[in-house]
């Protein structure tokens, strides 16, 4: 059944794509819709796509110059464009920064997505809108990433939630943060893994007196062990999600906890290196995506570049739907200083203040002694050069505003980052992952 449905989306999608998008009209012209086959279609990449931005999507209103314009004001996060799209921007995770454009139909899939997936526990069916919850998201807000733009939607379409969906930076010092939560006292903490266990940690040196009845994490690779501690510290359940800026709901934790691929508008293929899809329970070297929902701008076979492994063999929750296993993005915490004076930087952080203040995407954060960090870009020449010094100012204002003051950064241009084990550049590598080379 879920195979059948699939099959008449992806026919959906693939005319409504050659119909519609000028680039996917010339990669698609010899497919035979009769024919459809996923694996005879070409693979896409990011790189590429946003090459010939204003070809790929498929209303020709949408144009990278006036998305970049759009997106560059702060003030208009989580506005309509042109009266009804959703925009929002990525990470440069993959090496490559992307902005991406929901249509009505892909937001009201990942609306259903997230509202009906989530495990249901007895206190969603006594109160199923979350009327009597305080949610605190707490990432990235100054720019149009997909996690804030999603939030302030919410409030501006659901005015009921206005004043119990919040959200607070994670660039501000822990000591601020720590002071906001106990303020707004959540009760569903909304964030990244790596976020979580700074603040269950803050919790059990007795800082934090916040203490949320669940959490939810999101965007990174959460690992048992995070899992554990957090669950533990908090003594309330931790509700992981997998989505990309690409999909926002890819995948959702079911009451065994294991995530369970949205394959009824989603489609993943785990490949090898050479794009040959791997068997069921093992890992691939990086997925594809096809995104059956959005139609305005087109995703067929993308290179997602996580790494994921989809299982066969059922659940024992039950869901039809396939469980899987994901490696993500799984960058360091950072340690820095000495003595008293010794801050915790959480990656995601430091990655938002290097790429959207600093606009440096292909870079790698290295940590190499307690108050050392070195970054590298690939680029090279006098504009890579030039780059490094922007990032490096803004960073070391970072630095200083978290009260690190004396951090010294070595800058290297030529210097392509590594990749970690989800595919993706680790762009932020500490003390713990040096000692491990």
């Amino acid at each position: 059944m879920l195979g059948a449905l699939q099959a008449r989306r992806l026919a959906t999608l693939v005319d409504t794509a050659r119909r519609d998008s000028p680039l996917f009209r010339r990669l698609l012209s010899g497919v035979d819709p009769s024919r459809l086959r996923l694996e005879d279609l070409p693979v896409t990449r990011k790189p590429e796509l946003m090459s010939c931005f204003d070809e790929w999507v498929a209303d020709p209103r949408l144009t990278l110059d006036g998305l970049r314009r759009f997106t560059a004001d702060s003030r208009r996060i989580a506005q309509p464009y042109l009266g009804h799209y959703t925009v929002w921007q990525s990470s440069g995770s993959t090496g490559e920064a992307g902005i991406f454009v929901q249509d009505g139909l892909a937001m009201a899939v990942y609306d259903a997505l997230e509202a009906l997936r989530r495990p249901w526990s007895a206190r969603r069916w006594l109160d199923p809108w979350y009327l009597g919850e305080r949610i605190v998201f707490v990432g990235a807000t100054e720019g149009h990433f997909a996690g804030v733009v999603s939030m302030r939607r919410l409030r501006r379409l659901n005015p009921a939630l206005a004043t119990r969906l919040s959200e607070l930076s994670f660039l501000r010092p822990t000591r601020e943060m720590v002071a906001e939560l106990n303020a707004m006292a959540p009760t569903i903490l909304a964030t990244y893994p790596s976020a979580a266990v700074l603040l269950a940690e803050e919790f059990a040196a007795g800082r934090l007196s916040a203490r949320p009845r669940e959490v939810w994490t999101g965007g990174e690779t959460l690992t048992p062990t995070m899992r554990r501690f957090v669950e533990q510290t908090f003594d309330c359940p931790v509700i992981d999600s997998y989505g990309a800026s690409e999909f926002l709901a890819l995948a959702s934790q079911c009451r065994c906890g294991r995530l369970h691929l949205n394959s009824d508008w989603a489609i993943l293929e785990s490949v090898d290196e050479h794009g040959r899809s791997v068997p069921s329970g093992e890992l691939g070297t990086t997925t594809l995506l096809t995104n059956l929902a959005n139609r305005v701008q087109p995703l067929l076979r993308y290179d997602l570049g996580d790494r994921i492994a989809v299982h066969a063999s059922p659940c024992e929750c039950g869901s039809p739907l396939p469980a899987i296993d994901v490696v993500g993005r799984h960058d360091e915490m950072l340690c820095l200083g000495s003595g008293d004076n010794v801050v915790r930087l959480m990656p995601l952080a430091l990655c938002t203040v290097l790429e959207d203040d600093a606009g440096l995407f292909d870079f790698q954060l290295e940590q190499l002694g307690a108050a050392e960090l070195q970054l590298a870009t690939g680029a090279q020449g006098e504009a890579a050069l030039a780059s490094l010094g922007r990032a490096k100012a803004v960073l070391g204002g970072y630095l200083k505003a978290q009260g690190l003051r004396r951090v010294r950064i070595v800058c290297r241009a030529g210097h392509p980052p590594r990749r970690g084990a989800g595919g993706k550049v680790q762009r932020v590598i500490g003390l713990a992952e040096r000692a491990r080379r």
